[in-house]
């Protein structure tokens, strides 16, 4: 199944390069380009994309409120977001994580990581990693709310395992870790999941640094 993709840039340079590193994978279809937050939003709406790769600083309107309307709750047509962001907008991407976005990527990381993370996102999947995603999360020290108490309290090993992808491991190291099978992680995740309301791994690692299940090196 062919990727669909939505590229959401002010610059026309980003847009270019991204897509021409996306059409190198013959599984994903670059269907569209926006060059604000409002075409964006219009052209979701007309394209129905599988992912949208948007930038956080856009006129119009900005990446955080195009996740919320592409990936939040109350969307219309739920859209998978992965934010194209820089180190020194921490304080943006934050944000956009509790709205739903599937995940970011630097700017100036290469090919591969752009393409993994639009493959993660259709699969329901989150691009975290340590040398990534943990740093941005370690950098807010006011989070924009005190997350809501979960639907039902977690478990002493669910907690746990939340702490784990909240430092971006994988399931496979998450078993390594606390001796127990990746499908035994598959599905205390599932059950995070339900309990936090969260939609992706994301969520799941955003709930775990705000509640401290994440141990801070």
């Amino acid at each position: 199944m062919t990727i669909r993709v939505l590229i959401a840039d002010d610059q026309e340079m980003v847009r270019r390069g991204v897509r021409e590193i996306l059409g190198s994978d013959p599984g994903i279809e670059v269907v569209g380009e926006a060059p604000d937050g409002v075409a964006a939003l219009d052209l979701a709406g007309r394209l129905r994309p599988d992912v949208a790769l948007v930038d956080v600083r856009m006129p119009g309107l900005d990446g955080i409120e195009v996740t919320r309307r592409l990936a939040g709750p109350d969307a219309p047509v739920r859209v998978r977001v992965v934010i194209l962001t820089t180190f020194d907008l921490d304080e943006y991407v934050y944000p956009a994580l509790r709205h739903g976005a599937s995940g970011f990527v630097l700017k100036r990381s290469g090919p591969a990581l752009l393409i993994e993370a639009v493959r993660a996102a259709m699969s329901g999947e989150s691009l975290i990693s340590p040398s990534i995603t943990v740093r941005l999360l370690r950098h807010v020290t006011e989070p924009v709310r005190r997350p809501d108490p979960p639907r039902e309290p977690l478990t002493g090993r669910e907690k746990e395992i939340a702490g784990q992808v909240a430092l971006g491991r994988s399931n496979a190291d998450i078993a390594a870790e606390l001796f127990i099978s990746p499908g035994t992680v598959k599905t205390h995740l599932a059950s995070i999941q339900r309990k936090l309301g969260a939609r992706n791994r994301v969520g799941v690692a955003v709930h775990a640094w705000e509640m401290g299940y994440a141990a801070r090196g």
